[in-house]
């Protein structure tokens, strides 16, 4: 039904080619590209299919990019690359007639910050080449925003209230590991927080606001208030809400950890001389710390993200929980990757399943939550990420 190159080989990357391989009915012909060549064949022998083709690209390079495209010829990318590479693989796509999708929003390397500003100003240029570009389509951003359209769809008139709550209840015995990039998500955690309220953004200091949260199978655990990318999109998509925010829990040892490596330079983005040679200290130390694609085998516990929304439906209050938990070992077993890859990964799949069945197809840029939620939800229950409902209920928020 279709073709489709998957850019990036890192732990999404791995998860997306799993789940497209098992989807062969939907998408006949699949490449992996990435700047390493051989972590992509690494993921073709793991699959055990050797009609997957592999090649070197620079993600960086729009003229390589495009190239590329022209060879294989496929009808999406799904770009699991860095968030820095978004840019150079949206133009790309427009140059070789090629539809998009990514899971992260874009930010510049040399600064921390992320927005969906630069992104969103590609809309006439998708719209007027006649291709889909699909943004943030892995978990958070992205199911979220698919949660938050099901529920406006489906229970609310109105959605007033929205707390992202994403709990990692896993243990990797390292003593200090990031579930993902290292280099992305320590520039995430360690910049100001930010929520929407009543038509404001309010900024507040790096993790200085924090509750206990009660997750579902796992407990009350201390969620750290942070800026999440699909705050920005969800609450300009449906106008109604009055506020938005975004929790994340974080151990102790983490955040010991987390202060130390901030304290002692080594977070940072600016570059330094070193012996006469300029490294940046966070791309250092992301060198040196355990690779997030190797923490599956030793992984116990599970991960648990959802939406705890409060709004009105025929004039009155309710509350509604919407929410997925994801084993790390079960992750493991079918793709050989932890739970936080997979639970972007899977999504990532899905939504490139729904612009091959035509649901999620229209020329622009959008967000996911711009897309009619009930297929992407029915398809969350196949593919391996079920979710589940709570009505009514207190939601501590």
């Amino acid at each position: 039904m279709g073709r489709v190159i998957i850019i990036g080989a890192g732990g999404v990357g791995t998860v997306v080619a799993h789940k497209v391989a098992q989807n062969a009915d939907i998408f006949t012909d699949i490449m992996i590209a990435s700047r390493t060549k051989s972590k992509c064949d690494a993921i073709v022998q793991a699959i055990g299919n050797p009609n997957i083709k592999t090649a070197q690209v620079d993600a960086d390079n729009v003229e390589e990019l495009v190239a590329l495209f022209n060879s294989f010829k496929p009808e999406i990318v799904i770009n699991v690359a860095l968030p820095y590479q978004d840019l150079t693989i949206m133009e790309a796509c427009l140059q070789a007639g090629v539809n998009y999708l990514d899971t992260a929003n874009y930010e510049p390397k040399d600064e921390a910050h992320f927005e969906y500003s630069w992104q969103w100003a590609y809309k006439k240029r998708f719209e007027d080449a006649g291709l889909t570009a699909i943004l943030g389509c892995g978990f958070d951003p992205g199911v979220t925003g698919v949660f938050t359209a099901y529920a406006a769809k489906h229970y609310f008139d109105e959605i007033e209230y929205l707390d992202i709550v994403d709990c990692n209840a896993g243990d990797h015995h390292k003593a200090f590991a990031t579930n993902f990039n290292p280099e992305i998500n320590i520039r995430e955690i360690t910049q100001n927080g930010r929520y929407f309220q009543d038509g404001e953004w309010v900024t507040t200091a790096p993790l200085s606001i924090h509750q206990d949260v009660t997750y579902p199978n796992i407990g009350p655990r201390d969620s750290y208030l942070l800026f999440h990318e699909e705050l920005e999109s969800l609450v300009k998509n449906f106008p109604t809400i009055k506020r938005a925010r975004f929790w994340m829990t974080f151990g102790q040892e983490y955040l010991t950890h987390l202060r130390v490596i901030q304290n002692i330079g080594m977070a940072s983005i600016e570059p330094i001389n070193y012996n006469g040679q300029e490294i940046v200290p966070l791309q250092f130390l992301k060198a040196v710390l355990p690779n997030p694609q190797d923490l599956g085998e030793n992984y116990e516990g599970e991960t648990s993200i959802g939406c705890r929304i409060r709004g009105l439906k025929d004039g009155k209050e309710r509350t509604y929980y919407v929410y997925n938990n994801c084993s790390h070992r079960a992750a493991y077993e079918e793709t050989g990757m932890q739970g936080v890859s997979y639970t972007t990964g899977v999504p990532a799949m899905i939504g490139a399943m729904m612009f091959f069945k035509g649901e999620w197809k229209r020329p622009g840029v959008w967000n996911v939550e711009e897309f009619n939620p009930d297929p992407f939800m029915e398809q969350l229950n196949v593919q391996g990420l079920p979710w589940h409902e709570e009505f009514d209920k207190n939601l501590e928020m």
